[in-house]
């Protein structure tokens, strides 16, 4: 697996590292929530574990915001705080599992493993629209077979423009329903993931209108390329 940790702690986000790479996953480890925004808007992970006590926006809250942006990938929440509604308020903003530090690096192994586990076991969540196939549960897409990079900002709006196939909207709906944990997205941003999104789906003929003065529609009938 790819693992993101957001860990404000330099020892024991290095020991989680060692520990993950020596089991075989790749991993990237940062000190914040506001420098796990880049790093998730340009890489897909498959598992994320999540410090509470953050420095700046805390892990609670970035959780909350990482959900809304609806990203699926699964979370183990660390904390020094043992309190049960705690646990509950980190389950319910999305957690998947839940860690108290300090904590046997055995027993973080094995949550992590479990967490696989569930993830290879779980039911496809797919999304197909001619030669586009978006899975949700991977958080993976493919053109015409072929693997689809996506950042979080693509293949959210993708995903709103799936949900509302051959109806316009616009830059105001999108961006309200896509903000980000710093500050809303601004239509000019929107402009730009858009025109991104047609570079990279103009291969299989998918076609993202534009409707002047109005906003953008996914069109349902997408472009039959000739041979060559």
């Amino acid at each position: 697996m790819r693992i993101l940790i957001i860990e404000d702690d330099p020892l024991l986000a290095d020991g989680i590292s060692q520990l993950m790479r020596t089991s075989g996953h790749n991993v990237d480890s940062v000190a914040s929530a506001e420098l796990a925004a880049p790093a998730l808007a340009s890489e897909v992970f498959d598992l994320i574990l999540l410090d509470v006590g953050l420095p700046g926006i805390d892990g609670f809250e970035f959780l909350k915001k990482l959900r809304a942006d609806n990203c699926r990938t699964p979370v183990l929440v660390l904390t020094a705080r043992d309190a049960l509604n705690e646990k509950v308020r980190g389950l319910n903003l999305g957690a998947d599992d839940y860690l108290t530090k300090p904590f046997a690096s055995e027993e973080l192994f094995a949550r992590v493993t479990a967490l696989e586990r569930r993830m290879h076991g779980r039911i496809s969540q797919q999304r197909i629209h001619g030669p586009l196939v978006l899975d949700e549960g991977a958080h993976r897409a493919w053109l015409d077979g072929k693997p689809l990079d996506l950042p979080l900002r693509e293949w959210a709006i993708l995903l709103f423009l799936l949900d509302n196939v051959e109806r316009v909207v616009s830059k105001e709906r999108i961006t309200r329903a896509l903000c980000n944990w710093e500050q809303d997205m601004s239509g000019k941003a929107v402009e730009v993931y858009v025109s991104r999104l047609r570079t990279k789906l103009e291969a299989g003929g998918i076609i993202i209108r534009t409707v002047r003065g109005i906003g953008y529609m996914l069109e349902e009938n997408y472009a039959v390329r000739q041979p060559t």
